[in-house]
């Protein structure tokens, strides 16, 4: 088994930070199921402001909200903008849903990255 992205969302804004929540990172319900993400599933994070990395949980959040929360809370500021993914494991790459967002963290676009194998890139 290999392990291959399986949802990505591109250009999430820190609406919030909740230090003293237990963990994790709150969501739109409907930004998680565009991209396929379920609550509780692992998501892997990248503050594209501080060039932070890390990982928790997805929890169902209120409509253009996205908290970090817990010690996650002290990786961004309100207002910077985040990429979240998951993986999966699967024998080969089937796609991937990716969601672009606009800066209310609403859907702008979505593209599937797809399963065939993408083209050579020459150096």
């Amino acid at each position: 088994m290999r392990e291959f992205v399986g949802a990505k969302l591109h250009g999430l804004r820190v609406t919030g930070k909740s230090l003293e929540y237990e963990g994790s990172a709150s969501l739109a319900t409907s930004l998680m199921e565009a991209a396929g993400i379920s609550p509780y599933e692992r998501v892997y994070l990248v503050n594209k402001s501080t060039g932070s990395r890390w990982d928790t949980y997805a929890i169902p959040g209120r409509e253009g909200e996205f908290t970090l929360n817990g010690a996650a809370a002290r990786l961004g500021e309100v207002g910077d903008e985040i990429l979240l993914w998951t993986f999966r494991q699967e024998e080969q790459f089937t796609g991937a849903n990716v969601v672009f967002l606009n800066e209310f963290n609403k859907i702008e676009r979505r593209k599937t990255y797809p399963a065939e194998e993408p083209s050579a890139v020459e150096f």
